[in-house]
Order: structure tokens, then C-alpha cells, then sequence
């Protein structure tokens, strides 16, 4: 069926433009010293052309249809303690700029001329450091490209805007991340969720991340369980990878995400490191087993960072020289395409 244009597009270069999801750590960590950075808060369905224009750095908005008094209060206080750096870093005492926040009048979301059967939309942290070399929504860019081509094969199958915020930890001591806690993950992706079925009336919901935390996942699921959603499947896009990933201890920007966003993008990986310098990517990068040790008391992962010139990378990005992209991404669409059929057949939809 017709796509609506994503509240935020996702990016066609990295390092470019006024959505700050776009940008790599250190080239982000450059413009904030001058640029201007706004949270947005607005209605489902906002042009990206109009929050383009709110100032020269943009955060992936949160929604007034998914939001109550006490929870705007919240997230926006999360926001602000995360972001652009975590509370209690020398980064954070140090930074001299501003995060603004603006609210947009709320506006009734234009509707599809027909209500689609599945609604498929992704939960991933879209605002997570992934190293020197790969944007911000690395996670975001890869369950998308999966979304799209699922929206090719399927009719009446409609990619919904992202829920770009959740649950992270490795992200905190490297800045440029944001947190929400699993307790407001799950409140927020409940009223999102409403919100969605409120808009666009679907039949069934398509729920999926490659983020790899699994605490961000089950807040997910518990907040699809607590909504009006009747029929949902929840998918991690990763699962299907950990082989190549997780048991090879390649977890977070190394060799699987670079390999995958280079062959969803290549104006997406930056060139200037990648593929010449990896031996440099190398050099700063943090083991998988050194950051889960680390994971346990946050303070010692920060101080372990601030001592260390680590570079955001936590995997092994000379992973890559393994790795077959399209065998990576078949792999996803397989088990993607699983989901939608067994969600058809469980709600009762014919395709």
C-alpha cells in the first residue's frame, strides 16, 4: 500500500543534515559545540520538512498522542539527564551548550484512504553512539531497510514512524545516547501503541529492533501486552545473527553492523574510516567481555572510558572480513517474513 513519509527520514548520508541521529560520535560531538540542538514534541505524522526547520541539530521527536502530563515531565527529564552527555561524566561538566525543547501544536495525522492489515514499525534507541564510523541510528537504519522490503512484498502492510527511544546502558559512558529506563519504555511504547491503533486502525501490529539489550526488549513487549493491541508479534532482528555477532563476540558498531549498514548505504559508513583505517577502529575498541563486566556498576564503566581513548566500538570490527552482507540480511527477512505470516494466519487476516 502508499507509504506516508516518516515523521523523521531516515538518512541518506552520514555526518549530513538536521537530524542529529544522522551523525557519527566524534562528528557529533563537533557540531555541538556551536549548533543549536532541539527535542521536539509533536503530533504523528509531522512533516520531517517542518521539524527540519526548528534548528540546525534535530532529536527524533516524542508525541503529544502518546503522552500524558506526568509522562512528558519524565521523558523529558530522562532526555535531559542523558543527553548529550550522561550525568556525572567530564564531558557533561564541560559542555557548555543547550537542549531545547519545543512543543508544536498538536494536529489531527492524516489517515491512509484504507487501514492496513499490519502496521510495522521499529523500536530500536535510535539515539545510541555507534563509534567514530557509523551514525547514531544504526540500529534504526537496519531494522528499516528490513521494514521496507517486508512493504514490498506485502499488500497492506504500512511502515509506521519509529518509537525511537528505549533501554540502553553501553551507550551512557561514550555520550551522545539516551536512556529512557525500562519503566518508561514500557510506558511510553504502551501509549504509543494506542496512539497508533487511535491513527490508523490496523489489524495487527509488527513490532521489531536489532538492539541487543534484552531488559529494552521485554520493557517493549510488556508495555505491546499492556496496550489495546489485540494482535502483535514482537521480533529481534539480531537473533537470527548471533553466530556472526554475539558469539564471536562482535556486539555493538563492530564488524555485523558496519557490514550491514555498508550494504544497506555506503554513504551511511564514513569514508574517511572506513574500510582503510579499521586497523585504527581496532586499536580503540572495547572487548564485548570487558563492557557486559562493566555493565554491572555504571560509575566503574564510566570511569573505565574517561581513562581509556576507547572509541565507542564495544565487538571487533576485523569481524567484517568474515561476513557476507546479503547471507546477514537474508537471514533477517527470513525470519521476518515467518513473523508476518504467522501474524496473518494467528489475527485472521488474508493476505
Amino acid at each position: 500500500m502508499p507509504q506516508p513519509h516518516l515523521p523523521l527520514l531516515l538518512p541518506d548520508q552520514i555526518n549530513t543534515g538536521t537530524w542529529l541521529a544522522g551523525y557519527s560520535l566524534e562528528a557529533l560531538k563537533r557540531r555541538m559545540a556551536t549548533d543549536r540542538i532541539v527535542l521536539p514534541i509533536c503530533s504523528l505524522g509531522t512533516p520531517a520538512t517542518e521539524l527540519a526547520t526548528l534548528a540546525p541539530l534535530v532529536l527524533p521527536p516524542l508525541y503529544h498522542e502518546a503522552l500524558d502530563t506526568d509522562l512528558k515531565s519524565a521523558l523529558v527529564a530522562q532526555v535531559r539527564r542523558c543527553f548529550p552527555f550522561f550525568e556525572g561524566t567530564h564531558a557533561r561538566a564541560e559542555f557548555r551548550g543547550t537542549l531545547d525543547v519545543i512543543e508544536l501544536p498538536p494536529s489531527l495525522p492524516t489517515r491512509p484512504a484504507q487501514a492496513p492489515r499490519i502496521l510495522a514499525f521499529g523500536v530500536d534507541t535510535t539515539i545510541e553512539q555507534h563509534g567514530p564510523h557509523l551514525p547514531l541510528a544504526t540500529d534504526t537504519i537496519q531494522t528499516y531497510a528490513v521494514l521496507r522490503q517486508l512493504a514490498r512484498e506485502y499488500d497492506r502492510l504500512l511502515i509506521g514512524p519509529p518509537l525511537d527511544y528505549g533501554h540502553l546502558t553501553w551507550g551512557l559512558p561514550f555520550g551522545l545516547s539516551i536512556d529512557l529506563t525500562p519503566t518508561l519504555t514500557t510506558r511510553y511504547m504502551r501509549r504509543f501503541a494506542d496512539a497508533l491503533i487511535d491513527w490508523l486502525a490496523p489489524d495487527a501490529m509488527y513490532v521489531a529492533d536489532v538492539h541487543g539489550s534484552l531488559v529494552h526488549r521485554q520493557a517493549v513487549q510488556e508495555g505491546l501486552r499492556q496496550s489495546r493491541c489485540a494482535h502483535w508479534s514482537f521480533r529481534w532482528l539480531h537473533e537470527p545473527l548471533t553466530e556472526f555477532a554475539s558469539d564471536r563476540g562482535d556486539a555493538h558498531a563492530g564488524g555485523v553492523e558496519t557490514t550491514l549498514v555498508n550494504h544497506i548505504n555506503p554513504g551511511l559508513v564514513d569514508a574517511r574510516w572506513w574500510p582503510d583505517r579499521i586497523a585504527d577502529l581496532a586499536t580503540a575498541q572495547m572487548t564485548t567481555a570487558e563492557a557486559i563486566a562493566l555493565s554491572r556498576d555504571l560509575p566503574q564503566f564510566i570511569a573505565r572510558v574517561e581513562s581509556l581513548s576507547a572509541n565507542g566500538i564495544v565487538g571487533d570490527v576485523h569481524n567484517a572480513a568474515s561476513l557476507g552482507a546479503t547471507n546477514l540480511m537474508n537471514r533477517m527477512l527470513r525470519v521476518a517474513r515467518h513473523d508476518i505470516d504467522g501474524l496473518l494466519a494467528r489475527s485472521n487476516v488474508t493476505e
